[in-house]
């Protein structure tokens, strides 16, 4: 019964329960909506206001701090001051000096703070001396000198947090940290989880010198407990500073090299042998090489989550590896032009895919329509994750025999951008689309579709399935769509069901699967 629809207010609550006509349970219940309906926001208890404090943003806690005393006691409660931020430009704090953040960590942070995040003219000997001494309990630190133009004077540097479990590392082109490594390689050894983040977004295409910034080489003398690795556009990292992660990493189970263009592969083979425990490998957009992966020993691997997103492996190569390596579980093959349908096929057939739960083969020009439906057709219930934009010969009657097998699908990607440019002849009826996913899929979580304006077609109706997919998709946190005029309806649509941050456009959001990887938790950077 919907109690908050009950017009109880002007009559005496005896009066109403009787009227109401409540069993036993529902009188329960009723009396505490009575209750709770009652309270006034000042009366809440400590506890609850603390949660719902929590979910604010730092920097809007002055504002409630001058609403009253209590408020003020509470935000400022070290409780609400576990995981901060002081890089401004990542949404963070901006504190003005460091003598201000002395204060902060002794007053406000204290034992209590688990992850905190610094800007390179914040990290000095004084203010890791105060974290190491009031913070025992702080596990994740990010040190960021990506925009460093020089370093402070660590000489002085003697104490350093030695119980982090996650430290990432932004990088410069032209700062080396060796200086500063080396006074905190003894406090290291209870990390599992490491990033080192390059540069890679900022560089031009010009030729410039590359500097090794930071020694890989002792930092895994250091860290025999890493289990998560992710090094991030790193210009400088190769296949030598592979092979002395894996000297000494032996516990390693997730490696991410994404954006590390020197990377060619030669130092797979020692990987896989020395690292039994590794079961994901990201390769996306690295220089990695026919010759070097087909020696990989990937039969006796144990990898089963792997990315080789924008590569460019031949035919035979992956046909070589993607057969020896016994199961997937995530398997990234965008932007992948010699994956085929006969090594789709073959996979399907030796039953490499049946542990399958995501897959990207986005702008995959030599697989069909054909091969594509027979995978989602023996598939499909158990995908969680589909990438399947950029194939224009995939429009609405394909998809409409699709989504129906994709019971369990939560993250799914469609459509092709640009259809001016491609020709498309057809119209796609996006309704139907819309439709179909109300129907067959309510545990969606994000939804993309690519489909410019000049491709899609709807009309006035189109609101009423616009309503379905809103009602019918409870769970759903993004969906992604070409701006105009289409866009514009469901934006408006969900903003008066206050459902505002959801709907968003494919110019300023990118939706992707990796959330689906088994450490994904651990790999988040910024």
């Amino acid at each position: 019964m919907d109690f908050a629809r009950s017009t109880i207010y002007d009559v005496d609550i005896d009066s109403a329960r009787t009227k109401l006509a409540l069993s036993n349970s529902q009188q329960d219940t009723f009396d505490h909506f009575i209750v709770i309906s009652s309270l006034k926001i000042h009366q809440l208890p400590e506890k609850l206001l603390m949660k719902v404090f929590s979910y604010i943003k730092h920097q809007d806690y002055g504002k409630l701090a001058r609403v009253c005393k209590k408020w003020r006691m509470i935000v400022y409660s070290t409780q609400l001051w576990k995981n901060v931020s002081l890089r401004p430009e990542y949404g963070g704090l901006h504190v003005n000096s460091i003598e201000i953040l002395m204060q902060l960590i002794g007053i406000r942070f204290g034992n209590t703070m688990q992850t905190i995040e610094l800007p390179s003219e914040l990290i000095t000997a004084p203010v890791l001396h105060e974290l190491s001494n009031k913070c025992p309990i702080l596990k994740n630190m990010t040190l960021d000198f990506s925009n460093a133009m020089q370093l402070h004077d660590f000489n002085d540097l003697n104490a350093f947090p030695c119980n982090l479990r996650t430290m990432c590392i932004c990088l410069s082109e032209v700062i080396f940290l060796e200086g500063f490594m080396r006074r905190i390689y003894s406090c290291l050894s209870s990390l599992e989880v490491l990033h080192l983040i390059g540069t890679f977004e900022m560089s031009t295409e010009a030729e410039e010198d590359i500097y090794e910034v930071v020694n890989i080489g002792k930092i895994k003398s250091h860290t025999p407990n890493l289990k998560v690795v992710n090094l991030y556009g790193i210009s400088f990292i190769d296949d030598s500073h592979i092979e002395l992660l894996t000297s000494n990493c032996i516990h390693l189970e997730t490696l991410a090299l994404n954006f590390c263009l020197r990377v060619k592969g030669a130092s797979f083979k020692t990987l896989l042998q020395r690292c039994k425990k590794l079961k994901s490998l990201l390769l996306q957009h690295t220089g990695v090489e026919d010759e070097h992966m087909k020696n990989a020993p990937w039969e006796s691997s144990v990898v089963t989550e792997l990315d080789l997103t924008s590569t460019e492996l031949s035919k035979e190569c992956l046909e070589n590896i993607l057969l020896r390596i016994p199961s997937f579980t995530y398997l990234g093959l965008g932007y992948c032009e010699f994956f085929t349908d006969r090594i789709l096929e073959a996979l399907v057939q030796r039953g490499k895919l049946n542990q399958l739960k995501a897959i990207d083969i986005s702008h995959t020009n030599a697989l069909s329509e054909n091969t594509i439906y027979k995978l989602i057709q023996k598939h499909g219930g158990q995908l969680t994750g589909l990438m399947l934009s950029g194939k224009p010969k995939l429009t609405e009657n394909f998809w409409l025999n699709v989504i129906p097998l994709l019971k369990n699908i939560q993250i799914c990607v469609l459509g092709t951008a640009n259809g001016w440019f491609l020709k498309i002849q057809s119209r796609v009826h996006i309704d139907q689309i819309i439709e179909a996913f109300a129907q067959n899929c309510p545990k969606m979580l994000r939804c993309e579709i690519q489909w410019d304006p000049d491709t899609i077609r709807f009309s006035d109706k189109s609101s009423k399935f616009i309503d379905h997919i809103r009602l019918r998709c409870p769970y759903m946190k993004s969906f992604t769509l070409s701006d105009g005029e289409y866009y514009e309806m469901v934006k408006s649509n969900f903003e008066r069901a206050d459902r505002k941050k959801v709907v968003r456009t494919t110019t300023n959001y990118c939706t992707s699967i990796v959330s689906l990887l088994n450490h994904y938790s651990d790999l988040l950077f910024n």
